[in-house]
């Protein structure tokens, strides 16, 4: 896993360690030591610990003006355990809904597996989202994480399956790849 890094591609156009209204301005990284692990892998030291030990995620790419965010996971998405969703919560998305975002594309090829605890946090984000005409939508997650949501009936809050679930992101620029996943949406809604 050491070797699987956040998605770079957009880094000329954005960077969160960079962006004042992001949770990790400032941040730095290292390119030479590995301190970070899911259990006892090792990962990339680009990726962004928000208060996880199994779950880490990376900010693609933010438009204030749009208000989208692309956010890249790897690791363990574990509520059982860990309770990732709140501290996802918490540390990342009300920081990010503080600012005007309320549109959200996950990025889940690299989540391994789900483990399912309650749904409070996931109604929370989808009401605060939804009162501003929002959503969260994921894209490439695994056929057995997209499962573990459907059998934990947290499917419900997102928008997932179907062409999200094979959609040549890294194609795509950040703006151009919202407008495809917002055309999407908005056709699954009817609107």
């Amino acid at each position: 896993m050491h070797d699987i890094e956040p998605y770079w591609n957009w880094r000329h156009r954005y960077t969160s360690e960079e962006d004042e209204r992001s949770p990790f301005f400032g941040e730095e990284h290292s390119e030479m030591y590995f301190t970070q692990a899911v259990y006892d892998h090792l990962i990339h030291p680009q990726w962004d610990n928000f208060g996880s030990s199994t779950l880490y995620l990376k900010i693609l790419f933010t438009d204030y003006d749009e208000g989208f965010s692309i956010i890249e996971f790897i690791g363990e998405w574990n509520d059982l355990l860990h309770n990732d969703v709140m501290m996802l919560k918490r540390n990342i998305i009300e920081h990010l809904l503080s600012q005007g975002v309320h549109k959200f594309i996950l990025v889940g090829e690299n989540v391994l597996n789900f483990h399912t605890s309650d749904e409070e946090y996931y109604s929370e984000w989808f009401e605060e989202v939804s009162d501003g005409d929002g959503w969260i939508a994921l894209l490439n997650f695994r056929p057995h994480v997209v499962e573990d949501f459907q059998r934990a009936n947290i499917d419900q809050y997102f928008l997932l399956g179907g062409q999200l679930n094979t959609l040549k992101w890294r194609t795509y620029e950040p703006d151009t790849l919202f407008a495809q996943v917002d055309a999407l949406v908005m056709k699954r809604l009817g609107t």
